[in-house]
């Protein structure tokens, strides 16, 4: 047992040198920072934090340009939260707010009032306002109040803060859907929720879920086309409590325009997720669903017959593996680990196939003697397992090694 725990100790040891060598270089080598987090980006150092950023495409690979960039890309989201975010009625002058109600009133049909864009606002930010209230509810993180609130926020009263313009209710209960735009609904899938919603801090303060309201109403705002689509909050939070945890404080306080970007990025690759008129394109979910089927069918007929059979079609279980990367169908630890993977790999979303055909593998034995209702319930609660295990097995099945941490 002492001796086990000395070589793990002594493999993350080099772990870390590999990553230091790695992110150190003026002119990061993108081909080995992407072999290396392939196998896991190590807890320690804000590691992980400085990686996705890079994996994402939020950093530039030569670090000489680091500094401009993050200057220029924090500058612009503190021009957003000044220009999006406003209270209709007001305008400032040399700095004073100044009444403007005669123009522009809340009963205006113009098409140009900001009376009406704020209504219209506030329809989307009621289900952001939900969302973000019970992401994560086993741990408390994001209840928690942030050591940085944006000052240009906490220092106003009342609409200012998001969660004052929406009259809240409690959301009884939550199926993955797509309303218009989004998420398809297959049949009802159940997203895990909180028994209670976060409550808002007092004023001055923020919790960690209202800067995450923030960021995806902001990123609504910016993307009519799409807008905000229920699941996304499932996709910000992972990446925003790696950037808010990060040791560096000067990287910790600025985590919330980071993390706006990062998701925008990473939600330009994934958006035919998220759009019912590109259900068919290549990169749509039901392109990636039948990927995943015949993957089940190449790896393990036996499995692939015994669904077959049963008419339990991927659309009943992998709709939300896919959509969401798999966010729902582990703890968050573990979806982190899993997001080095798939950041890391070049073509990442092939590889989700991949983790999701072995998790589907890793059930044969259960699959093979279950009915079709014991079945479906198998595959929408995944059961607790070793997340390497899962990993290894994924990587087999892409024709890849994958190291023991």
């Amino acid at each position: 047992m002492i001796f086990y725990s000395f070589k793990r100790m002594s493999i993350l040891k080099k772990r870390l040198v590999n990553f230091d060598e790695v992110l150190n270089e003026d002119n990061i080598d993108l081909t080995n920072l992407r072999r290396i987090c392939f196998h896991g980006i190590p807890d320690e150092g804000g590691l992980r934090s400085l990686c996705w950023k890079l994996l994402l495409n939020y950093l530039p690979l030569n670090r000489s340009n680091w500094n401009e960039t993050l200057k220029r890309k924090r500058d612009l989201y503190n021009r957003f939260i000044d220009d999006l975010i406003v209270m209709p009625g007001e305008n400032s002058i040399d700095g004073e707010r100044v009444d403007v109600t005669k123009d522009d009133h809340p009963l205006s049909s113009s098409p140009g009032s900001k009376w009406q864009t704020f209504f219209k606002d506030n329809e989307v930010l009621l289900q952001i306002d939900k969302d973000v209230r019970r992401l994560c509810p086993d741990i408390s993180f994001f209840q928690q109040g942030t050591d940085y609130p944006c000052e240009a926020i906490v220092s106003e009263n009342g609409p200012k803060r998001l969660h004052c313009r929406v009259q809240h209710t409690v959301l009884r209960s939550a199926n993955v859907e797509r309303k218009g735009l989004g998420i398809t609904k297959q049949i009802a899938v159940s997203v895990r929720k909180a028994t209670e919603d976060y409550a808002p801090l007092d004023e001055g303060g923020e919790a960690h879920w209202e800067v995450l309201e923030r960021i995806l109403f902001l990123y609504a705002k910016l993307n009519p086309g799409q807008g905000y689509v229920q699941g996304m909050n499932e996709i910000v939070g992972p990446i925003y409590h790696a950037f808010a945890c990060d040791p560096d404080v000067k990287w910790r306080e600025n985590a919330e325009a980071d993390t706006f970007f990062c998701f925008t990025n990473l939600m330009a690759e994934i958006r035919d997720f998220f759009i019912k008129s590109l259900d068919e394109a290549e990169f749509g979910i039901n392109a990636m669903m039948i990927k995943l089927n015949q993957q089940v069918k190449l790896n393990d007929h036996d499995v692939w017959t015994k669904l077959q059979q049963q008419d339990l079609c991927p659309q009943y279980y992998s709709f939300r593996w896919l959509t969401l990367l798999l966010s729902q169908e582990f703890p968050l630890p573990d979806v982190m680990r899993i997001w080095d993977s798939l950041f890391a790999d070049e073509k990442r979303f092939s590889f989700l196939t991949h983790i999701c055909c072995a998790m589907i593998l890793l059930l044969k034995n259960q699959l093979l003697n279950n009915d079709f209702a014991s079945n479906v319930k198998l595959l929408q609660n995944f059961p607790s397992m070793d997340i390497q295990i899962v990993l290894s097995k994924a990587a087999t099945l892409a024709g890849k090694t994958l190291d023991t941490p």
